[in-house]
């Protein structure tokens, strides 16, 4: 699951260069053991600080540089020293070293500290200043701060003792004869208390913070911020619930390694350290005193969403050491948290999204294991997940394989897995064009899986759960087809979208993360098994009582009642108890800081602002209660061109398809974006529209004008995710244009193209999110060739596919006029809305159309005649080549008369007039008559149909 690349590597990074000083007097192997190397600590910028034993009886410390991949000789004690603590500062002028030191039998009757603090010159090797020389241990670490520009020569340096108390030395430096660096004034260091009567302590080198732990009535985390101007604060306190007496000597974290001291230290069976995240997040991590060998407890609190969770896991009794301590290892890799305890499991707990715990991955047995790192290895947590094996000094870069994500959408028979799996694929591994693909191949071959075990057949149907038709043929409905293909879509889609306005945070505004917390459920409801965040969270935990921090459902989904399975909610062998966190307390400066402290604060601030407003989630009810309306002025084109909410979605609709990445029409695979669908325009345009309202409403820190970008791109990025899916399977086929041709021969891959379409279709559904235009006409396109013509009708009775107008134009223009083609066609118009249905018969050239043309023409022109005053009919000039059938006459006579008063010259007018009539007229005559028996069979037909 984890996969670590080997970063520095002792015997390759250092042993040569120890070689090369000791004068190749020994072996790499010989050289292992005898100069014994250990890593003492690693800096901000990567470089390593280790010792080794010279030839000579010597303690000898150097640096590696992983830039240069170059090693550098700091420093050289005369004798054998024991170095506890050492850090350099980011000149290399600078080297302080903390030596334990041991009493010899000669020595017992002198006085000698256990513990000697030195600050030594190394540019060159000059001057040596003594600290401290105390009888408790003691960790030196420089800081690192950023210099800015009118900076003086000065480093600061930390100087942390056992005793529970830090102080922050200011070193000044001088240069001398143009290249030495030397401390001005040494005796007298000017230096500052920042902390004290703490028992732990943590330091983050790559943020420049000191989280340390006192405890007086109650535990109480505080952290100290330091600045590039030599000042430093404490900005956060938090009140910490932990077990009794955590601790019965100091423990310091991410301060180098003690190889004399930290290895004497009994395991006293809890680890506690604090990761923090530039996206605002803060959370502890700390194990519970081992209370026997048959479970493990361990806690993670989310500071940042006031909530916190215990875990207790039933251990393997098989794989249980035989020592009664259980160490954990917590290591952060941003987005998540990892808890591994050697030979029993491994937890990725996801600290953005903490609310169900599919969201996060739980591996045991052979899948929770860290590669080379075995179950002996003494492992240490460092920057940028960062690990080292205290045995070895090898130090690997954590990462979550992507393989294993792959694998666990192919072979894991837990849902919440897959979920996990997808989430972490999208959101965490960032925009991998290979990995979508695979994804894309992933969700095609679960759709084709689940049509196999529901044993759907070509036309539709399946084995079980049909539903008769009026003539007793069993059709599979849309509710019957619901499947984890169609689930897995709709993750995948908004998952992906998500990640894209994720990444793109940054260059708006970092609190536009809240943006992506608001959205990311909506792949997660609108269908039963999916429905995540649409019932009380943690119901299997605590009962019907509902957490009130627990985010309530982002969206609403159609059905409110469905309840989440205990796969999505609970973890086999795995307790979960969830619990409220007080609030931290911001103070000094952390109230007016940008960066890291404003996210959190803003974040804990909006934590408790949706707690205490009611609905404060994106619902697609608010776009269902408005569709109806907007589909009433869609069908009136009176409404539609007198309505100002209709403009102003159809100015979104523009925004949206304009920020589309449209390529270029000879690469377009999928016609898609190329025909005015109304009806998904306008369900583009009200999607943006309803999403921007919300946000501004609930996120009014970020402007109406971010706003409005983020929404713009994030449902263009919705319908991109879309076409990019339909590419890949179209690609993935080989399929063609061809598809589009109702008398090309229907093969397999239109099938499978079919299928996959279908599924896209039902996630949207599900989800009330738009669809390309020009979606549904492809997917109709599809359905009359891949499906029996009644099970097409059925699908389109139940509205699940959508009689377009340019889907009927092609229909009825491209087919014949053969007795089925007929009666499909006469089907399908009588199931059409007047207008749409008026447009058509003037495309298909049947008498039946051309009837129905003539009957609304003479009408039309009728009830102009009627509105006209001065109306009177003028006699005509009687030809006598024309027969006389005195009825018709008369009408074609007023019908001229009509066209030559009524009608408008300068208005376009359509290809009808009165001979048009008298010439449909006469021939519907011969029809009626039956002289012609192939067009009687149509009219018979179409009034069969009416």
């Amino acid at each position: 699951m984890i996969q670590l690349s080997l970063t520095f590597d002792p015997r390759r990074d250092v042993f040569s260069g120890i070689l090369e000083k000791e004068g190749h007097a020994r072996t790499p192997e010989e050289t292992a053991g005898a100069v014994d190397p250990r890593i003492l600590n690693v800096e901000r910028d990567g470089r390593v600080l280790y010792s080794w034993r010279g030839a000579t009886g010597t303690t000898r410390v150097g640096k590696y540089d992983p830039q240069s991949k170059q090693n550098k000789l700091l420093y050289t004690f005369d004798k054998q020293v024991s170095v506890s603590s050492c850090s350099l500062n980011k000149e290399e002028t600078l080297l302080a070293i903390s030596l334990a030191q041991h009493t010899s039998c000669e020595e017992r009757l002198k006085p000698v500290s256990k513990c000697l603090t030195l600050l030594i010159e190394i540019h060159p090797i000059n001057n040596t200043k003594v600290l401290k020389a105390v009888d408790c241990r003691v960790k030196v670490q420089f800081l690192h701060c950023e210099p800015t520009q009118n900076s003086v020569l000065e480093s600061h340096l930390l100087l942390i003792a056992e005793d529970g108390y830090v102080d922050l030395y200011h070193v000044m430096l001088a240069r001398q004869e143009g290249y030495k660096m030397v401390m001005v004034n040494p005796d007298r260091l000017a230096k500052d208390r920042v902390a004290e009567d703490f028992f732990w302590v943590q330091w983050d080198s790559q943020t420049q913070r000191l989280f340390y732990l006192t405890c007086k009535e109650k535990c109480m985390l505080k952290c100290v911020q330091f600045y590039p101007d030599r000042n430093c604060d404490t900005l956060f306190e938090f009140p910490l619930e932990l077990p009794a007496n955590p601790f019965t000597s100091m423990r310091f974290v991410n301060l180098g390694f003690d190889h004399y001291l930290d290895l004497g230290i009994k395991d006293e069976g809890i680890c506690l350290m604090v990761f923090t995240d530039e996206a605002g997040s803060l959370c502890i991590c700390y194990s519970h005193p081992a209370s026997g060998k048959n479970h493990f407890t361990y806690t993670t609190a989310f500071v940042h969403r006031g909530c916190s969770k215990t875990f207790t896991v039933a251990l393997d009794q098989e794989a249980v050491p035989s020592t009664p301590q259980l160490q954990p290892l917590f290591f952060s890799l941003g987005y998540y948290l990892v808890v591994y305890l050697s030979g029993q499991f491994l937890h990725l707990i996801n600290t953005r999204q903490q609310d169900l715990l599919c969201y996060s991955l739980f591996l045991s047995g052979p899948d929770a294991q860290l590669g080379p790192l075995g179950s002996g290895s003494a492992v240490l947590t460092l920057s940028d997940s960062t690990l080292l094996d205290v045995s070895t000094g090898r130090m690997y870069a954590a990462d979550i394989s992507p393989s294993f994500l792959v694998g666990c959408l192919h072979n894991s028979t837990a849902e919440a897995q897959r979920l996990a799996a997808l989430h972490c694929m999208l959101v965490y591994k960032g925009s991998d064009p290979d990995m979508e693909m695979k994804v894309n191949r992933r969700t095609e071959r679960g759709g084709r899986e689940r049509a196999q075990s529901i044993g759907v057949l070509k036309d539709g149907s399946h084995a079980g759960g049909r539903v008769q038709s009026g003539d007793g043929e069993s059709v599979c409905l849309y509710e019957e087809c619901a499947s984890p293909a169609a689930l897995l879509i709709s993750r995948c889609i908004v998952s992906a979208a998500v990640e894209h306005i994720h990444l793109k945070r940054s260059s708006l505004d970092h609190c536009a993360c809240w943006l992506v917390y608001i959205l990311a459920s909506f792949a997660f409801s609108g269908t039963p098994t999916m429905n995540l965040l649409c019932s009380p969270p943690f119901r299997s935990l605590t009962g019907s009582v509902r957490m009130p921090w627990a985010p309530t459902p982002l969206i609403k989904s159609r059905s409110s009642s469905w309840e989440l399975p205990d796969a999505l909610t609970m973890i086999p062998g795995v307790k979960c108890t969830p619990e409220l966190l007080p609030q931290p307390v911001f103070k000094g400066k952390a109230r007016n800081l940008q960066g890291y402290w404003e996210e959190l604060q803003w974040i804990t601030e909006r934590t408790r602002y949706f707690e205490a407003v009611p609905n404060p989630r994106y619902r697609t009810s608010q776009i269902q209660q408005e569709w109806t309306k907007i589909l009433e002025g869609l069908q009136s084109t009176e409404k539609r061109k007198s309505s100002n909410n209709l403009r102003h979605i159809e100015d979104n609709t523009k925004k949206v398809l304009s920020m589309v990445d449209n390529w270029c029409l000879d690469k377009r695979v999928v016609p898609l974006f190329q025909e005015e669908d109304h009806q998904q325009r306008a369900l583009i345009g009200l999607t943006a529209d309803k999403l921007r309202e919300h946000l501004n409403r609930h996120l009014p820190r970020l402007g109406k004008k971010k706003v409005d970008v983020l929404v713009l791109n994030y449902v263009a990025k919705l319908l991109e995710l879309i076409r990019h899916m339909l590419e890949s399977v179209w690609l993935k086929y080989k399929v063609d244009l061809k598809v589009l041709c109702f008398n090309h021969p229907t093969g397999a891959e239109e099938w499978a193209v079919f299928h996959v379409m279908f599924r896209i279709l039902e996630a949207t559904q599900g989800l009330w999110l738009p669809l390309p235009p020009g979606y549904h006409t492809l997917l109709t396109v599809l359905g009359v060739r891949c499906l029996s013509r009644h099970t097409f009708l059925q699908y389109v009775d139940h509205r699940l596919l959508q009689l377009t107008e340019p889907f009927v134009s092609r229909l009825v223009m491209d087919l014949d006029n053969s007795d089925s083609n007929e009666e499909l066609k006469f089907s399908i118009l009588k199931r059409l809305p007047e207008p749409m249905k008026q447009r058509i018969y003037h495309l298909w050239d049947h008498p039946v159309s051309s009837a129905c043309i003539s009957r609304n023409y003479v009408k039309g022109l009728l009830d102009k005649g009627t509105k006209q005053k001065e109306f009177r009919l003028e006699d005509k000039e009687q030809t006598s080549f024309r027969p006389e059938f005195l009825p018709l006459t008369y009408l074609t006579n007023i019908l001229l008369d009509l066209e030559d008063q009524v009608l408008n010259p300068f208005e376009e007018q359509e290809n009808v007039d009165a001979r048009f009539v008298e010439e449909t007229a006469l021939k519907q005559t011969l029809i009626q008559l039956g002289f012609e028996k192939k067009h009687t069979n149509s009219v018979r037909l179409h009034e069969q149909e009416k």
